[in-house]
């Protein structure tokens, strides 16, 4: 039996959801809702997507209460969080037939994101904004790839310094029970892809 789906729309009459305004600590600049990420116009437009299922928001609040006592001048800075199907859909299309639909869920298979189960985040001062990790969000390149950091470091593409930031928003966010992936510095999926569409609704 597949898992149960809903509109945005209808998101207040279904219980399991956290609005990200009720955590401490973080800052939201959801990037799909403005024209600065990679298809260059605000995909969100009306849409309130600033939410996460519970289970990750509660996950996120404790990765933002770790960072606030190791590290206080840094803040959470949440990029994207829910995203509906129908805008997973319009990534989709924007690369379709191009070799970058690798960085992209399959909307038949669902982007872990539309179920509130996935955030794209990074780590910003106080004073001075985010801090470089080497690429900005959304570079769809192999530079923004975690699994090939070492060997851009050793070319000297990536410095120590692009790497200690990188680092240490990984572990604030695994040490939550976050998990990283290959190609985005900033994704991280709470729970297993697989059980994740099998059993949680999907938001459209």
């Amino acid at each position: 039996m597949a898992a149960p789906t809903f509109r945005i729309e209808d998101l207040a009459l279904h219980a399991g959801f956290r609005h990200l305004s009720s955590i401490a600590g973080i800052t939201l600049d959801l990037r799909y809702g403005t024209p600065n990420n990679f298809v260059g116009r605000d995909l969100y437009g009306d849409l309130d997507c600033a939410w996460l299922h519970k289970e990750a928001a509660d996950a996120l609040e404790a990765a933002s209460s770790v960072l606030s006592s190791t590290h206080p001048h840094l803040r959470l800075l949440v990029l994207d969080a829910l995203r509906p199907q129908r805008v997973q859909e319009a990534l989709w299309q924007a690369l379709e037939g191009t070799p970058l639909t690798m960085y992209l869920a399959h909307p038949a298979a669902g982007s872990i994101h539309s179920f509130g189960m996935a955030v794209d985040v990074t780590l910003a001062d106080a004073g001075a904004g985010e801090l470089d990790m080497g690429t900005p969000f959304d570079d769809l390149t192999e530079l923004s790839h975690p699994a090939l950091e070492e060997g851009y470091f050793l070319q000297g593409q990536l410095t120590e310094h692009h790497l200690a930031n990188r680092q240490l928003l990984r572990r604030v966010m695994t040490g939550s029970g976050y998990r990283g992936i290959s190609t985005e510095w900033w994704h991280f999926d709470f729970g297993d892809r697989q059980q994740v569409r099998a059993n949680y609704p999907r938001v459209l």
